[in-house]
C-alpha cells in the first residue's frame, strides 16, 4: 500500500510545490491534509508560474486525483479563484477534484478576528497571513466552527452566521463585520458552485488505500511552524508535522512508506520569531536577491540564513523522514565560503536540539562548520557527477548534520531542475 507523503522541514517556502508536483507524476491520489490559503505552493511548467494556496499541486498532472482533506481549513472564495485560474489552463477540475465534507469554513468574520487579534498584541505581534485561519482553527477547537456538509444546507449557513456575527458584536464591538445579508447570499453562490466537488473523502481515501492506489499526501508550511513543536507562539495553527498528514487525510498511522522532507540549502523565514542562522549582512541579501525569497502568499521579504542542522536534524526524526530533498542549491553559487550550523550553545552548554522556549531560542549562538563555496552555474546540470565537487561535499555535510539521506538536488525553479541521486 504505497502511501509516500512530502513535508518541508524549515518555516515553510521550501520548495514543497515544484517537489510535489515532480513526485506526483506516478500518484493516483494527492492529498492536501491542513492549513489554509496561507500557504502557497509555486509551480513553474514551462514559462507558466502557478501559486497554488488549497488546490493540491498534483492537479496539474492529468493522472491524479486531488483531495482537500478535512485537516483544512476552507476558504471557498479563495478557493475558486484559485479554481478559475486552473480552469483558464484547460486543468480538468470536475471529476478530478474533492473536498472533504468535514472541512471547515473560513468566513469573511474569521479574516476580521485575525486582524483585531494581531492588533491586540501590540509589540508581539505573530506575523499572520491575515488571512483567518487562526480564528477558523480556534473555532474548530471551540466546536462552534461550520463544516461544508452544514455550509451546503442554506438554513444552517444562514443560522450559523446570524449566531456567529451577533456573538462577535457582543465581545468585539470594535470589530467592522461585513453585512451580514451580503455574506450570506456571497456565500450561498460559493455552495452552489462547490456542491459538485464536496465528498466523504475519508471512504474515498479508505477505498484508494485498499486497493492499493498510489497516493501522495501533501503537507503545507513547514516542521518548525507546527503548532505543538514548532516555535511556538510564533507558529501556524495546525500540525504541519508528519503526523499531522495521517489526522488531516484519514488514513492510519503506519500508512506511510517513505516521508520526503523538503529543506532548502540555506534558510528562510517569513514573519517574527527566533531565527538562530540569520544573517542581517550583505550574505543574507544576496540570499534573498538570487532566491527571490519574497512570500508567495504576503509578498513579504523573507528573511534569510545559513542551513541551522540542529533544526534539520530536530524534524528529520520528529517526522520520520527517510530522504531529503535539497532545494535552492543554486542560489549558494558564487559564495567564497559557505556555512551550516552543527550545533547550538546557550549559557556555555552544547546543545543539539532546539530548546522549547522562544527565549531561549533567541539566545542560543549557532556553531558553524564552514566549506568552500563553489562559483560554478549548475543550473543546466541534470547529474550528480556533474555538480562541482564543492557542492557534493556541502550535500554530504547536509546529510551528516541531519541524519537523513538526500536523494534529489534541486538547481532551478523548472520540473527538470530537479537531480536524483
Amino acid at each position: 500500500m504505497p502511501v509516500n507523503a512530502l513535508i518541508g522541514l524549515q518555516w515553510g517556502d521550501e520548495g514543497k510545490g515544484k517537489m510535489i508536483d515532480v513526485l506526483s507524476a506516478d500518484a493516483d491520489w494527492v492529498v492536501r491534509c491542513q492549513g489554509g490559503s496561507n500557504a502557497g505552493h509555486t509551480v513553474q511548467v514551462g514559462d507558466e508560474t502557478l501559486v497554488l494556496h488549497l488546490v493540491p499541486s498534483g492537479i496539474l498532472r492529468a493522472n491524479a486525483r486531488c483531495i482537500i482533506g478535512h485537516g483544512v481549513v476552507l476558504d471557498p472564495g479563495k478557493l475558486l479563484e484559485e479554481m478559475d485560474v486552473l480552469a483558464s489552463q484547460r486543468v480538468e477540475l470536475l471529476g478530478r477534484l474533492f473536498l472533504s465534507n468535514r472541512c471547515h469554513v473560513v468566513f469573511p468574520h474569521h479574516k476580521v478576528l485575525d486582524a483585531l487579534q494581531e492588533e491586540g498584541r501590540g509589540g508581539a505581534k505573530i506575523g499572520t497571513t491575515g488571512r483567518g485561519i487562526g480564528p477558523a482553527y480556534a473555532d474548530k477547537a471551540a466546536r462552534r466552527g461550520l463544516r461544508l456538509h452544514d455550509y451546503l444546507i442554506p438554513d444552517r449557513l444562514s443560522s450559523h452566521l446570524a449566531v456567529r456575527h451577533a456573538q462577535i458584536r457582543e465581545h468585539y464591538p470594535q470589530a467592522e463585520l461585513p453585512p451580514l445579508d451580503e455574506v450570506v447570499a456571497q456565500h450561498q453562490a460559493f455552495a452552489e458552485k462547490l456542491a459538485p466537488h464536496v465528498v466523504d473523502t475519508v471512504g474515498m481515501l479508505l477505498d484508494a488505500y485498499r486497493r492499493d492506489a498510489r497516493i501522495f499526501l501533501e503537507g503545507a508550511q513547514g516542521a518548525l511552524l507546527d503548532i505543538d513543536v514548532g516555535t511556538y507562539p510564533f507558529v501556524t495553527s495546525s500540525n504541519t508535522q508528519s503526523g499531522g498528514l495521517v489526522t488531516g487525510s484519514g488514513l492510519p498511522p503506519g500508512a506511510f512508506q517513505d516521508v520526503l522532507g523538503v529543506a532548502k540549502a540555506y534558510v528562510t523565514r517569513v514573519g517574527e520569531g527566533p531565527f538562530p542562522t540569520e544573517l542581517d549582512d550583505e550574505s543574507g541579501r544576496r540570499m534573498r536577491d538570487r532566491g527571490h525569497e519574497y512570500g508567495a502568499t504576503t509578498g513579504r521579504p523573507r528573511r534569510c540564513g545559513w542551513f541551522d542542522g540542529v533544526a534539520a536534524r530536530f524534524a528529520v526524526e520528529t517526522n520520520g523522514v527517510t530522504s531529503l530533498a535539497l532545494t535552492k542549491a543554486d542560489v549558494l553559487s558564487g559564495f567564497e565560503r559557505v556555512r551550516l550550523c552543527t550545533a547550538y550553545e546557550l549559557d556555555g552548554r552544547s546543545l543539539e536540539t532546539p530548546p522549547a522556549a522562544i527565549r531561549d531560542l533567541g539566545r542560543v549562538r549557532p556553531v558553524y562548520r564552514e566549506m568552500e563555496g563553489w562559483s560554478e552555474d549548475i543550473s543546466g546540470c541534470r547529474t550528480y557527477d556533474a555538480l562541482p565537487k564543492a557542492l557534493k561535499l556541502y550535500v554530504e555535510a547536509v546529510e551528516a548534520v541531519s541524519g537523513a539521506p538526500v536523494g534529489r538536488v534541486s538547481v532551478g525553479p523548472r520540473r527538470q531542475d530537479i537531480i536524483f541521486r
